[in-house]
Formats: C-alpha cells, structure tokens, sequence
C-alpha cells in the first residue's frame, strides 16, 4: 500500500542518520561522516534528463530526499506517474496543497487557539500578555511550524526565510492597506510606532544575517531575546496608559458632579429595573442524554441551522472540512472556561485520552519513534495504547456526564500538544510539496516561499482581520497586522535556528538564493520605513488613499520579484 512512497524515516532516525550535516558548519568530529557520501546534484537538473533517468536520478540523488514527512512526493511524480499525466500529478499535487492550507487553517482557528485561550485563562494570564504570547503563537502557528520545518533542512531554509519575509510584506501592505480602504480611521499613535520599530530591528537583524550566512547561538539568543524585551515593553506600556487613565480620572471627579456614561446607564437600569426571565423559559422535566447521545452529539461538526442559513459556497467548504473536523474532533480535547461544563464531554474525553497520545507518537518525528521496539518486543505505540486505555477506563468510571472533573484544565495541554503536531504534520507536507513544485518547474525556495507558502498561511489573517473591519474595529485589525508578524519573524528564526543547534550543530548556515533574497528583504525594509514615515505626517489619520498606495507597493514588489526570479533583472558580472 504504497510502501514505496513513505520515506525511509525508521530506518533513519534509529540510526540517527537525520543528525547529518544538513547546512551548517559542522565541527570536525562530523567531518567524516560526510566524506564517502554520494555526490549531490541539484535536484532541479531531473526535468532536464530524459524519461528513462529521472526515477532513478530521483531515488538515489540525497539532493532529491525528504527529510520528513510520509510521502516522498519527487518519487511519486517520476516514478510512479508516466510522463504523459504529469500534469494531472502536478494538479494533484496542488489541490493537496490546498487542502493542507485547509487543514492548517482549520486546526489553528478551531483546536489550537481555543485551548490557547483556555491555558491562558487557567493560568490567570492578562489580557496584554495572552495577546502578545499564547494567541500570538495561536494566530502565528502555520507560520512559526513552517518556518520550524523548512529551517531543518539547508534545501529549505531559503523557504522559510521567503515565507517569514513575504507574509511580512503582504501583511503590512495588502491586509493593512485593504484595512484603510474598507474603513478609514485613525491609528493607535504609540502602538504603531512601537510596533513598527520592533519589526524594523527584527527585520534589520534578519538582513544582517543574511549578509553573514550564518546564525550563531548568540544570534538565536538575541531573536528571542528581543522578543522577550518586546513583550515586556508592551505589558509596562500598557501599565503606564492604564495608570494615568485612572489618574485624570481621579483628577476629573472633585468639582464636578458624578456623572454615569450612557453605558453605565444603561448597565445600572438593566441591573435595577429589569426581570431575568431566563429562568421560565427552562424545561420542567429535565432530559439527560446517555452517554452514546453526548458521544455522537460531540462529534458531529455539522450544525443544522447554519446548514440551511448560508450560502451554497459555505455549505461546499463546510463539506471539505467535515472529515478533517472529525478527525481533530476524535483526537484533539478542547477545554473552554467560558461555559458552565467547560465543553466536557466525558465518553468523547474519555477516548482521546487514548487517541491523543497515540496522534502525538505518530506525529512526533513523522512516526518514527512510534515503531521503535522496547527490548525488541513492544513497539512504542502500543504501549502508548495500554497506558491511555487504563487512564480513560479509570476516568470514565470516577467521574459523571454531568459534572467536569477537578483536572479538567488538564485537557486543555494535551488538546495544545496535539493539535501543535497536527499542524505540525501538515506544515510538513506543505513544505515538501513546496519543493517537490520547485524542483519540476525549477523554481528557488524563496519565491515559493514569498508567494505560495506566504499567501496560504496568511490567508486566514486576511479574512479575520478584513472582518474586523468590517464590523467597526480596524483600529484593531490594523494592529494585529504589525503585532502578530513580529512574533512570527523572531520566533521563527529564533527558535527554528536554536531547535537546530540544540542538535548538536555549531551553527545554522543559509544560503540566500541570490538577488531575490535580498530584492524580498530590501522591500520588506521600504515598505516599514515608507509606514513610519507617512503615517505620523498623516497625523495618523489613515485614508483609502493610504490604502491604495500599500496595495500599489505590493503589486510592484511582486512584479519586480518575479522578474527576478526568471533572470529578466539581475546583477552585471564583474
């Protein structure tokens, strides 16, 4: 069962092979392991070779082999498909990816923040803390596990880097400018500049390492670093503003009769003058579903209502999410603090205590720990099965249908996990069918980094925030466009950089694919200054025109990229 498209990841990671030089300087001890390889060509050169080549090519060039994943997708496309339905491969290849971005898309929203939102509430976090950290990596997270992804390989560094950059751009020009252009407003004066300077240092350290080719454990230090120094300026700025909002409150009361706002108004009269009529509207017989009804309620994403009120397109991609949304559903526990039972639902709750630890193993390392043999004997899963199956046995038998148990916050770290290697799993897959794209239409990473990769995971930061304005709050959408892009450029090369020298490597080395890299990081840089410049002599006050210009800017940065990708603009030899 297409045994031979599932790469050879077993094998390798009990031998410990993944540990291999993939770009970075290595220390000496290292060295010779590399010196009786097998010469590496690029991998693009397969579609210049006749027909007869390219499987082989495929199989035995290193240059054309996943570092992770389950499907090698190069081997699918050359060897198992003839030549005459490659393009039927390809189209394949691209609707998978879609709905990879799908699956992201729907595991983000849907599992990941909520239990993001659940720890944070659990640990008592404020507001401006959970904004800037945990929903930060919820909004963040196809960006920052690609970017963890691409960045264990040297083949697809330069694609993370693309990505992380042209999300940059795209954020800061088309969502901002579609913001000013849907609704005009006035910005946030001091958190606009205090944002856009993050960003601006973020994305000078960032060419500054480009520049080198390389990042040390200082360099990865100094991007989480700076991070942490941005979360805490935002937490004592927003100290400062509150305290002296009560101060001239304080200062405005004597002298001056006490006076209610129209919503305290009408807050103290509803409290006062009105009747809670909930109560008679409750049924005088209780019905309690057992617990066969709670399990098959839990696990129908399907709401009827909404069924018959939205549109034909809802109802076609609602269709295309419903075996994803049950798959996450049966795997990934949800805890919401906001209702009254915390969304427990014990026989659902019950069985992912045995699925969910099993998802993590299969996950973890493309499920190569998962098949590892304890003394020979017991794969690791299985022993992953008995211990969650004697866990939800005794949990099903010590609580209720009706009552959330005492440790039922619990679940929201395990629902965290799990759905973090769900994304994680998919980000996989996207960064591979990425490049096996590049390979055949022999594109760099970067370009398919600063569009495809970039586009789909920014897709759903453009609808959320285009709402946001929509419904009246584009003071609000236009700082989540700088906010969240910060933590996603310094946690992403941060961490992805540090995850790699944590394995035992000296240093992360990148290879900037030519002028393009630098044509993606100088417009990134133009298009914060040009911000920084015109918004304050605007007075802040954000028109369409604004907007127009951004999206201007955009469609320019994208025509000049890609004339450079095709050798049309490109630097003189000397």
């Amino acid at each position: 069962m297409a045994g031979t498209w599932l790469d050879p990841l077993v094998v390798e990671a009990a031998a410990g092979a993944r540990d291999l030089s993939i770009g970075f300087h290595v220390g000496p001890p290292f060295l010779g392991s590399v010196v009786n390889q097998t010469p590496m060509a690029d991998c693009r050169a397969v579609c210049g070779l006749n027909v007869s080549e390219r499987c082989s090519f495929i199989r035995t060039n290193p240059d054309c082999r996943a570092e992770g994943g389950y499907l090698d997708y190069l081997e699918g496309l050359f060897c198992h498909f003839p030549p005459s339905l490659l393009p039927l491969a390809l189209t394949l290849h691209v609707v998978w990816l879609l709905y990879l971005f799908l699956i992201l898309g729907v595991t983000a929203a849907k599992f990941f923040c909520p239990n993001l939102s659940a720890i944070s509430t659990t640990l008592k976090l404020s507001h401006n803390v959970a904004g800037v950290t945990f929903l930060a990596f919820g909004n963040g997270a196809p960006d920052i596990f690609s970017a963890l992804v691409a960045f264990a390989d040297p083949r697809t560094a330069s694609l993370a880097i693309g990505a992380l950059f042209g999300a940059g751009v795209l954020v800061t020009t088309v969502v901002a400018g579609g913001i000013t252009i849907l609704r005009p407003f006035a910005a946030a004066s001091r958190p606009f500049l205090r944002d856009i300077t993050f960003y601006l240092v973020a994305v000078f350290l960032t060419f500054t390492v480009l520049y080198y080719g390389r990042v040390t454990l200082l360099w990865a230090l100094g991007y989480l670093g700076l991070y942490v120094f941005y979360v805490c300026t935002v937490i004592i700025c927003t100290w400062i503003y509150q305290r002296q909002q009560r101060r001239s409150l304080v200062y405005s009361m004597p002298g001056t009769p006490e006076r209610l706002s129209e919503s305290e108004g009408d807050q103290m009269s509803s409290n006062t003058n009105s009747y809670d009529y909930s109560e008679e509207y409750l049924p005088l017989l209780v019905y309690q579903n057992n617990t066969a009804q709670i399990l098959a309620e839990a696990l129908n994403p399907l709401d009827l209502k909404k069924w018959r009120s939205h549109s034909v397109s809802w109802r076609l991609l609602k269709v295309l999410k419903l075996p994803v949304e049950v798959l996450l559903l049966l795997t990934v526990p949800v805890v919401d603090p906001d209702r009254d039972d915390q969304n427990w639902k014990r026989p659902l709750n019950c069985l992912q205590l045995v699925l969910s630890p099993l998802v993590l193993v299969l996950t973890l390392q493309s499920g190569a720990y998962a098949v590892y043999e304890i003394g020979g004997l017991v794969p690791v899963w299985a022993i992953v099965v008995i211990v969650g199956t004697a866990l939800a046995s005794v949990t099903f038998f010590a609580t209720s249908n009706s009552q959330p148990p005492r440790l039922h916050w619990l679940f929201a770290f395990l629902g965290f996990l799990t759905s973090a290697l769900w994304i994680n799993a998919a980000a996989t897959e996207v960064v591979n069918v990425l490049r096996s794209l590049g390979v055949v239409f022999r594109l760099s990473n970067t370009v398919l980094g600063l569009t495809l990769l970039a586009w789909g995971n920014s897709i759903g930061d453009v609808f959320s925030d285009f709402t946001l304005a929509r419904q009246g709050y584009p003071r609000m959408a236009f700082s989540a466009c700088f906010g969240g892009i910060i933590f996603n450029i310094l946690v992403g090369v941060g961490l992805g950089c540090l995850l790699q020298i944590a394995r035992g490597h000296s240093e992360v080395k990148l290879e900037p694919d030519g002028l393009l890299v630098w044509v993606l990081a100088g417009a990134l840089g133009l298009s914060l200054i040009l911000s920084l410049v015109s918004v304050p002599l605007q007075c802040f006050q954000l028109s369409k025109a604004y907007g127009c210009c951004l999206l201007l800017f955009y469609s320019s940065f994208l025509v000049v990229a890609l004339l450079t990708e095709f050798g049309v603009i490109r630097l003189k030899s000397v």
